[in-house]
C-alpha cells in the first residue's frame, strides 16, 4: 500500500496535495456510518493506541493512492444478526462517494474484510429506586 502523496491538482498558485491519511479518515468515518458496522479492526497496534486513549479514526483502513485514482481497504466487526454482503455493499457504496465528493479521486476497489462478529450486550434498564412505603402512625 502506498502512503506518499500524490499530486492530484496543478493550479497556477501552485500543487493540492491529500495525503493517504486523509483518505484513510474519510473511509473510516465513512465506513462507520453504515447500520451494522460495530466497530473497524485494526489489529493489535490498533487495540493498543485504544487502551490509551488514542481513537484513531483511519483504524482497519489501509489506502493506495495514484495521481487520479484511489483502492481502499477497509477491515470491519458486524453486528450479530445483520446480512453481511448487504453491510459489505452498503459500505463500498458509502466509502466510494464519500472519498469521491471530498477528493476529486476516483475510487477504482473498495474491498471489505470481514474480521469479527460482536454480539449486542443485553440493554439494562434502569428501574428507579424503590420508593419507601408510607408508615402508619398508630
Amino acid at each position: 500500500m502506498s502512503t506518499l502523496a500524490a499530486d492530484y491538482e496543478k493550479t497556477d498558485m501552485g500543487t493540492i496535495q491529500i495525503a493517504p491519511e486523509v483518505i484513510e479518515i474519510i473511509a473510516g468515518m465513512a465506513t462507520m456510518e453504515v447500520p451494522g458496522v460495530a466497530g473497524m479492526s485494526g489489529g493489535f497496534a490498533g487495540g493498543i493506541a485504544e487502551l490509551l486513549g488514542r481513537k484513531n479514526m483511519s483504524k482497519g483502513v489501509k489506502v493506495e493512492v495514484g495521481q487520479r485514482e484511489a483502492a481502499i481497504d477497509v477491515s470491519i466487526v458486524i453486528e450479530f444478526g445483520t446480512r453481511i454482503p448487504e453491510v459489505a455493499n452498503a459500505v463500498q457504496q458509502n466509502v466510494k462517494n464519500a472519498i469521491e465528493g471530498m477528493t476529486g479521486l476516483s475510487v477504482m476497489q473498495v474491498n471489505v474484510h470481514v474480521h469479527d462478529v460482536i454480539f449486542k450486550a443485553p440493554e439494562k434498564t434502569e428501574e428507579p429506586p424503590a420508593e419507601p412505603s408510607p408508615q402508619r402512625v398508630k
